[in-house]
């Protein structure tokens, strides 16, 4: 098992998805916080590869069920290029956004990636929210809430088939962990597509151990593990940063749990960062709380074990 030590930053300052503004500025907040230096103070090898463009957010409402189709199609076609060049030279993608959208165009790359080399894939989604609507389930019509959907095929055609393949994705190949604010036709759709989700509740039962142990379970030396870790997984007492918080996330503890029973894995391939806003943020604690959690990816442990 080779853990990958080569990490390439990619920022995507764009809150198009989101119903708030100021996810667009996380990139920039992540890089403030000392993610590069903290990553290489662990031996990684770290280039930043600097921000993603695309369109900016024109902020109208929903047609058609879906707020700025357009705009979020266009910004995760360019995230899901930036992705899979990365996974092709061998490196490690870390996505810093912007809005949750843009785990459409991440892992759609990343998918592509495991179908052009053989490897199995699995994915560990760490959010206070399942996204898994449709313009049919929400009344937002904001896209943030619709990736998981729209990689298990579900949605606009234009949205479906970013990366050439509907779906991007198996439900079965996702673990949904800390969900706690699900809307009620969103809920019925997760039960029908089998969606394997950890919520609070089994989290507040099982602890975060056994949580993690069967989010885990079954990975091999052919499987890609891919984070895609919304801020707002986090309770918001120590993460008052993000646009949709929810309460009752999992503890500082917690968290770090989640993090080092990952790192343990040594499977972890790319990642996600998102919906970090500065914005709503106390003087940028929300993306030092991230960069804490991020370094236990990599190996920080509070353990005295060897």
């Amino acid at each position: 098992m080779t853990k990958l030590r080569n990490v390439s930053l990619i920022g995507a300052p764009t809150d198009i998805g989101a119903g708030a503004r100021g996810a667009s500025m996380g990139p920039e907040a992540m890089r403030v916080a000392g993610l590069a230096e903290a990553l290489r103070a662990r031996g990684v090898d770290v280039v930043d590869r600097g921000n993603l463009s695309g369109p900016a957010n024109p902020w109208l409402p929903p047609t058609n069920g879906y707020r700025h189709l357009n705009e979020v199609v266009a910004w995760n076609q360019t995230v899901h290029e930036a992705v899979y060049a990365e996974l092709k030279t061998g490196r490690m993608p870390i996505l810093l956004g912007g809005d949750h959208c843009l785990g459409l165009g991440s892992i759609s790359a990343v998918a592509r990636h495991c179908r052009d080399t053989g490897k199995k894939l699995r994915i560990l989604w760490l959010d206070a929210h399942a996204d898994f609507n449709t313009s049919e389930l929400t009344p937002s019509g904001n896209i943030h809430g619709m990736p998981v959907a729209a990689l298990c095929g579900f949605g606009p055609q234009v949205l479906i088939e970013i990366g050439g393949h509907v779906p991007a994705i198996s439900p079965k190949w996702m673990r949904q962990i800390g969900i706690r604010s699900v809307d009620e036709g969103e809920r019925r759709f997760v039960h029908e597509q089998d969606l394997e989700v950890f919520d609070m509740r089994f989290i507040d039962e099982m602890g975060m151990r056994h949580t993690m142990e069967l989010a885990l379970a079954t990975l091999d030396d052919n499987t890609h593990l891919h984070v895609s870790f919304d801020v707002d997984f986090l309770d918001p007492v120590m993460a008052p940063g993000v646009g949709t918080t929810v309460g009752g996330g999992p503890t500082y503890r917690e968290a770090h749990l989640c993090m080092e029973m990952i790192a343990d894995t040594g499977r972890m391939a790319s990642m996600d960062l998102m919906e970090l806003n500065p914005a709503l943020d106390e003087k940028n604690r929300t993306a030092l709380v991230a960069v804490d959690l991020i370094e236990s990816l990599f190996g920080k442990s509070t353990l005295m074990r060897k």
